[in-house]
């Protein structure tokens, strides 16, 4: 669930739809608790080697709790998780992951939030980053960092859904259950990566980004994200109580432009070019959690016509879809952000997921 990019300009839907009945909530979860951990001698996948990574986080509730490991969506950080509906249906008390009896921790992942990432100053001499990079710096800061072997769950949303699944294929053992959202086990391609490729080819090809050296953010950036944004977010029946005739459309559009955009340009261009060979589908057999993935009928990222989830769950030896049935509560691939949509499930997935360990 991205927070200063895409998603920036995807809040009007949000906002509306989904936050409307929750404007007045006060977390009644404990204070969210921010740290930073150092990885030494960080190795990417392209072989550099960098001798400091530092990993932000943030922890809610006590070491003594069983662990939960959450999972932030491109562009976001451990911030743009802990929203009313979603940290606000799932950590308070008798909720879900009531933080009184698990111990949430949610990393700023590898390039993004108070992590390490190009706009520290390296620009782009920083090192070209992957999801499976992401994922091992998660495990870095969890078993180094941390101290914790084994957790209850790993829960992720879209780029944190992707993660998920490299988490389950790549680390079997860590967790428990597994709980990947708004997002599938598959290649990146079609028109995900498609439109994926042209925001960062849009930004590339801005003169004032200068190839990465510029001095003030290239200004298509915005263009190209509102786009993306409209393109590939928001589900076919809210975009049409949201914008029911031309006027409320152009409204729309007006509202987004006008929006305060602080992206930084290298930061954008890697963060979504991270997920070019994304693809956790080989290692699928190799998952020994209990999955229970939760998309949207109207995702249009993670369109179900396609079959590909249903294939890929079918290789996995204890696996179950929530497919959210589209509707006008729902907003395609941003619905996951909405916890109360199937909270239930995962408190029974809870209870009855068996406690594994390493």
């Amino acid at each position: 669930m991205p927070s200063r990019t895409v998603s920036t300009l995807c809040a009007a839907l949000i906002t509306t739809f989904v936050c409307t009945s929750t404007a007045a909530f006060a977390a009644d979860y404990p204070a969210p608790k921010q740290s930073d951990w150092i990885a030494k001698d960080f190795k990417f996948h392209t072989g550099h080697v960098m001798p400091e990574l530092k990993l932000h986080y943030t922890t809610i509730g006590e070491p003594t709790g069983q662990p939960v490991l959450v999972l932030h969506g491109t562009g976001g950080s451990a911030q743009s998780m802990l929203t009313p509906v979603f940290a606000g249906e799932l950590f308070g008390a008798g909720q879900p992951l009531d933080a009184t009896k698990y111990y949430i921790i949610i990393p700023d992942a590898l390039g993004h939030g108070k992590s390490s990432k190009p706009s520290d100053g390296m620009k782009t001499a920083f090192p070209k980053y992957n999801y499976d990079d992401m994922v091992d710096a998660q495990h870095r800061l969890l078993i180094e960092g941390l101290g914790i072997r084994h957790v209850r769950m790993v829960i992720g949303n879209s780029m944190g859904g992707m993660h998920a699944w490299i988490w389950g294929t790549k680390y079997p053992d860590v967790m428990d259950a597994l709980v990947p959202m708004a997002s599938q086990p598959t290649e990146m391609s079609a028109r995900n990566w498609m439109m994926r490729r042209m925001m960062i080819e849009t930004v590339r090809a801005d003169p004032d980004y200068k190839d990465g050296n510029y001095t003030s953010q290239p200004g298509m950036i915005k263009y190209a994200s509102v786009m993306y944004g409209i393109a590939t977010a928001g589900g076919t029946l809210a975009y049409q109580m949201l914008a029911p005739t031309g006027a409320a459309a152009d409204k729309n559009v007006d509202d987004r432009l006008k929006t305060p955009f602080v992206a930084d340009a290298n930061d954008f261009i890697y963060q979504w070019e991270s997920s070019r060979d994304y693809n956790p589908s080989a290692g699928l057999e190799k998952i020994a959690a209990v999955v229970l993935a939760v998309n949207a009928a109207d995702d249009e990222r993670n369109p179900p016509e396609t079959g590909l989830m249903d294939a890929a769950l079918k290789r996995i030896k204890n696996a179950k879809l929530l497919l959210i049935p589209a509707s006008t509560e729902t907003r395609g691939h941003l619905t996951t952000g909405g916890a109360k949509l199937y909270k239930q499930q995962l408190q029974e997935l809870l209870q009855t997921a068996p406690q594994r360990t390493m």
